[in-house]
């Protein structure tokens, strides 16, 4: 329906006049989900409609004219608030606002790897539009999406660098943790409250990929179904299966931490294993649930520095 706003139809002429690449530009192309994408060396519009786009592209010195809010929110994640400041929002993790990026009148746009092909084809019309190969649910698959965002910057190489410096961070986190706590003490796991009860996270998420390469054991209790990023809500009765040796709790809104403060008075939840070893660590769900890209990993990496220095002997 949007496409035929006569508002939109003359903010996409506009757009893609503005877009168009000079004959003498020099280029790059890079592989996507949806084939070969033709990018100018060095664009200078920039809209992104994932998390971990907005991510890369403040991590390599780029702000977006444009960026989606995160999930649950109204804005951008609150770890990256500051970095993205001005930016401005269109659209949401669900729903893209087309007339807003039009306006923004991009050269490219970084997009979802999960971006349906309806979708890819009206925003090819506007910019040249990424949106990255994915293989699905599998460690440091975000890693590989962060340097399809890179290339498509023309900005592997810096891409490298950060992520080299990330790898060296987590090794060193990593000898700290093996080094103060057994093979016995390091299972962990991450879970959302929700207002009809907590969600195990997979342990092929970003979160917990970052988690594990600083030498925790993922324990998602065996509740989570293949190919999927959490489980359905787990009962009051069945939150045993989170008892591991370090338990993170992330809520995403008002509601969720509601819920998460009237469950911590039930005995089921004060008699697990985890809380009487005051091993419950309350994390941001916004950063530790749906964000993802190197800035993110420095952020959950701050958060696990934060533990070593106060909750491991």
């Amino acid at each position: 329906m949007l496409l035929n706003r006569p508002s939109f139809k003359k903010i996409l002429l506009c757009a893609c006049l503005t877009t168009s690449f000079s004959v003498f530009a020099s280029t790059h192309s890079v592989t996507t989900k949806y084939g070969e994408v033709e990018i100018n060396d060095d664009v200078k519009r920039i809209v992104t409609l994932s998390e971990d786009a907005l991510d890369s592209a403040i991590a390599l010195g780029i702000k977006p004219l444009g960026a989606i809010a995160t999930r649950g929110g109204d804005s951008v994640a609150e770890y990256i608030q500051q970095r993205a400041s001005g930016v401005n929002m269109v659209g949401t993790s669900r729903q893209n606002n087309l007339e807003a990026i039009a306006a923004q009148r991009p050269d490219l746009i970084l997009a979802s790897a999960y971006l349906p092909q309806d979708q890819y084809n009206i925003l090819s019309k506007i910019a040249p539009t990424i949106a990255p190969i994915a293989p699905g649910m599998v460690s440091d698959n975000w890693i590989k999406v962060a340097k399809v965002y890179a290339q498509a910057l023309n900005k592997s190489e810096q891409m490298d660098s950060i992520l080299n410096d990330l790898k060296d961070r987590e090794d060193r986190l990593k000898k700290v943790i093996t080094h103060k706590l057994s093979k016995e003490e390091r299972s962990a796991t991450l879970a959302r409250w929700m207002p009809q009860g907590p969600i195990v996270m997979s342990s092929q998420i970003f979160s917990t990929d970052v988690l594990a390469a600083t030498g925790f054991t993922i324990n998602d209790a065996g509740v989570i179904k293949e190919g999927r990023p959490h489980s359905s809500p787990l009962s009051l009765e069945n939150l045993s299966k989170v008892d591991s040796d370090w338990l993170f709790l992330a809520t995403l809104n008002t509601e969720g931490k509601d819920a998460l403060e009237a469950a911590k008075e039930s005995p089921s939840f004060t008699r697990l294993n985890v809380v009487k070893e005051d091993r419950v660590v309350t994390v941001n769900g916004q950063l530790w649930t749906s964000a993802a890209g190197p800035l993110a990993a420095h952020a959950i990496l701050d958060d696990i520095q934060n533990i070593i220095d106060n909750k491991i002997k």
